[in-house]
């Protein structure tokens, strides 16, 4: 069965929140990663290199607590109450599949469902009530 985390996008802030964060909650980031640190990231302004291209932070055995920073060299911002998107993690690619595809009907996808340089099976989309979502689904070893 698939599991639900929050997934938090900031204006150049996501460092700074994701540490105050873990000041409470406790534990260590399971991925603490820079866009200047992702393949292909010649795209990405000089100014946003060292910004957060994504962040999680285990909360207890089954939550995590994920982010990132928006872009606004790629012009993205975030606007506060519609900067939060529930993450899905599936357990198999045909369960992302039937989950993007059911939950999307009738609203917006923003990215289909694809393979990722992350080694993940990724897309999102806002449903019709307006709720931002995202579909992970990661692959094995042998499924890469």
């Amino acid at each position: 069965m698939a599991s639900i985390h929050a997934y938090l996008n900031f204006n150049g802030n996501t460092e700074e929140a994701f540490n105050f964060y873990k000041s409470v909650f406790g534990g260590e980031f399971i991925t603490f990663q820079r866009f200047k640190d992702i393949p292909g990231q010649d795209h990405v302004a000089p100014q946003d290199q060292d910004k957060i291209m994504h962040v999680s932070l285990p909360i207890d055995g089954t939550s995590v607590l994920m982010g990132s920073d928006t872009l606004e060299s790629m012009q993205n911002t975030v606007t506060q109450g519609d900067n939060i998107h529930l993450s899905i993690n599936a357990e198999s690619q045909e369960e992302a599949d039937k989950l993007f595809t059911g939950l999307s009907q009738g609203g917006k996808i923003t990215m289909p469902l694809q393979k990722t340089f992350w080694g993940a099976y990724f897309g999102m989309f806002q449903d019709q009530f307006g709720i931002n979502w995202m579909v992970n689904y990661d692959f094995t070893e042998t499924e890469n």
